[in-house]
């Protein structure tokens, strides 16, 4: 397949990337490594080097393939939302398991949404478009609460570093580590210089304090809000009709007319485009000549290119039986990219808060500076464990 980045019929040829360095996201570790050498336009891209990746065998059909790996995912999702269940009683007071179990739930709710949304024309479209819809808004309300926690730690984690004052740990959430890119060195206040010098880290310790106070306030107010949505939703009848749908879809896949007995090649095309839409999102990217810190509008280029990575591996999962670990170093790259993002937009918005003392609203513009470098640091990331050079540069 020209271009192709992971899904490859039998006669494609492989090669290699260094392995992971380091531990990487929720769905796997990220694999670190330069880049593989340029390819002629039009011919096949790189791939894993070694084993080659498990495929379809030959005979087996379509329905054989997806069927059992959406059943997988919806035992997994009615497991997960059964222990969300037990473990937020009462008498479970540290919340743990509440929490383990929502992110099961959100994984699988986002493996079954993406397999569904990639391989539509061989489901019944109505039933795929609807529940793809419905478990996207699940997930989505789950994700919320954990989101604003993480944003609120690497806040608080990010002011003490940049000022050496003590500030608080946010309540209720554990310590994240920090320059989670490999960025070096923090940045200034607004002007992407260098960390503040001993005048400007007084002046940063004076205000970090009640940054960080009011940070907490906003973003823990958010967290609750999101919680109550979260458990409200859970107990909504949405949620119930989603929960019995999967349960349907555990025991019976509603597939398109004509696609039983269909072979293997019908789950090939569509993971190939969706391989094709993230090679060209990925061509679309700006260049590095035009990098620089505080360019938020580019910031949704480059969260859309996440989702499209995020459905490209879902795909490959299903058709090959195993995710693809060429990319996960590029999507944990674009993970951190996202949460950097995130957070230098908190930071900006606790500055417009009115009436706060210039000291606070200096830490907050130093905060926001960093978070804007961690985001470019993230681009860099990505660019050096993004395995298929060709598609860096567009047409």
């Amino acid at each position: 397949m020209p271009g192709g980045a992971g899904v490859r019929r039998p006669d494609h040829q492989t090669t290699t990337r260094p392995p992971a360095a380091e531990g990487g996201p929720e769905d796997g570790p990220p694999s670190a490594g330069g880049r593989p050498p340029e390819a002629e336009p039009g011919s096949p891209q790189p791939g894993p080097r070694g084993a080659t990746p498990p495929r379809p065998a030959d005979g087996v059909t379509a329905d054989a393939v997806l069927a059992p790996y959406l059943q997988g995912q919806a035992g997994d999702f009615l497991r997960s939302l059964r222990l969300h269940r037990e473990h937020s009683a009462p008498s479970d007071a540290n919340g743990q398991g509440a929490e383990a179990a929502a992110r099961a739930l959100r994984r699988s709710a986002r493996r079954i949404s993406g397999s569904l949304h990639t391989f539509r024309t061989v489901l019944d479209p109505v039933w795929a478009d609807h529940l793809r819809t419905e478990l996207a808004w699940l997930s989505g309300t789950l994700a919320r609460e954990h989101a604003y926690a993480g944003r609120l730690t690497r806040l608080l984690e990010a002011l003490h570093q940049l000022s050496g004052a003590a500030v608080p740990a946010a309540r209720g959430t554990k310590p994240a580590a920090t320059k989670s890119a490999g960025a070096g060195g923090s940045a200034g206040a607004g002007d992407g210089g260098p960390a503040p010098d001993a005048q400007g880290r007084a002046a940063l310790g004076v205000g970090a304090a009640r940054a960080g106070a009011l940070l907490e306030r906003q973003l823990t107010l958010a967290r609750t809000r999101a919680h109550s949505a979260a458990l409200q939703a859970l107990g909504s009848s949405r949620f119930h009709a989603v929960a019995d749908a999967v349960a349907l879809l555990a025991s019976e896949v509603p597939l398109a007319p004509g696609t039983t007995g269909r072979g293997a090649e019908a789950l090939l095309e569509p993971a190939e485009r969706a391989e094709q839409r993230l090679i060209g999102a990925v061509a679309a990217l700006p260049p590095d000549a035009s990098a620089e810190p505080y360019n938020e509008a580019q910031d949704a280029a480059w969260h859309q290119t996440r989702l499209l990575l995020r459905l490209h591996r879902y795909a490959h999962e299903v058709v090959l039986g195993a995710a693809d670990p060429v990319l996960t170093g590029a999507g944990h790259a674009l993970d951190l990219h996202r949460d950097a993002a995130e957070a230098a937009a908190a930071a900006a918005a606790a500055a417009r808060t009115p009436r706060i003392a210039p000291a606070t609203a200096y830490a907050l513009g130093v905060l926001h500076a960093d978070q804007r470098h961690e985001v470019e640091a993230a681009r860099a990331v990505f660019r050096e464990t993004w395995p298929y050079a060709a598609a860096m540069t567009a047409p």
